[in-house]
């Protein structure tokens, strides 16, 4: 069997200087850090024996919430196999657990730092509520693209400052093309693909990332990055498992330096501290 290394996905918080990063590997095995992005410090959650859908996740505003939607398969349990919840950043025990029973929708986005957009689909069955948390049953997002991951993924890229693009919106065809700015001729490009048959290592859903010159024609493609952003003058991107900054310039990235590797690790009890 080929050894892949681990799988890494982050959500920046928009209105903190954090974030939260899905560490993914083995494949029934993942975990959650907290990850402060003025120290580039990290600081472990705990580790799930199951899968947690990193595109159907969300940070709160503020840092202090996380929402997810996660898979075990128990489907003889008080969630049925497949649950959405909130928890407390970077930690995974339920302030909020709602159990699906399938992977059809599932997961949500916060719409302020209390309040929160359920991708409900088929409904969910309350298992455990928290007053502190409410949903917010007025929020509707403007687009529908599907009952999987693109439903959440794709609305929180336009909500944290990706613009969607008109070529390649088919995902059946090709991959949807999503861009940030990075200064007066740069931009990031994130391509999303959704797809049967991805490549080795791959799930059905990935991103393939590269840098354009809007005044030209230069491009610098990053295949092996597995995602990217912008985090305020630097980008940070995840590469065979470890999570990277550079600052960006006209004529490309400098100054590149490791920020993390999170190859190595091995499945730990944890207890969350609430």
């Amino acid at each position: 069997m080929p050894q892949f290394p681990a799988r890494i996905h982050a959500i920046l918080a928009r209105n903190a200087k954090c974030a939260v990063v899905i560490r993914r590997g083995p494949s029934k095995s993942v975990c959650t850090f907290a990850w402060n992005r003025e120290t580039n410090t990290f600081t472990l959650g705990q580790w799930m024996k199951g899968r947690i859908y990193e595109r159907r996740s969300d940070i709160s505003p503020d840092g202090r919430y996380f929402i997810y939607f996660a898979m075990n398969g128990k489907w003889d349990s008080e969630t049925k196999g497949a649950w959405t919840a909130i928890s407390k950043m970077p930690y995974l025990k339920a302030l909020v657990l709602l159990g699906k029973g399938d992977c059809c929708h599932g997961g949500g986005l916060f719409t302020a730092d209390t309040q929160y957009w359920l991708n409900d689909g088929h409904g969910h069955n309350v298992v455990l509520q928290d007053s502190c948390l409410t949903r917010d049953r007025s929020f509707q997002p403007t687009d529908y693209f599907g009952g999987e991951c693109l439903n959440v993924y794709y609305h929180r890229l336009m909500r944290d400052g990706w613009s969607m693009q008109p070529e390649g919106t088919d995902t059946q065809d090709s991959p949807t093309v999503f861009e940030k700015p990075l200064g007066p001729h740069l931009t990031l490009r994130k391509l999303c693909y959704a797809e049967l048959g991805a490549p080795p290592g791959k799930g059905c859903y990935y991103d393939r990332h590269a840098i354009h010159r809007t005044d030209g024609d230069n491009v610098w493609n990053f295949p092996r990055w597995e995602w990217a952003d912008k985090d305020g003058d630097r980008i940070v991107w995840a590469e065979d498992g470890k999570l990277f900054a550079a600052r960006f310039e006209e004529t490309g990235l400098k100054d590149q330096h490791l920020l993390r590797d999170f190859n190595g690790m091995t499945f730990e009890n944890i207890e969350a501290p609430y």
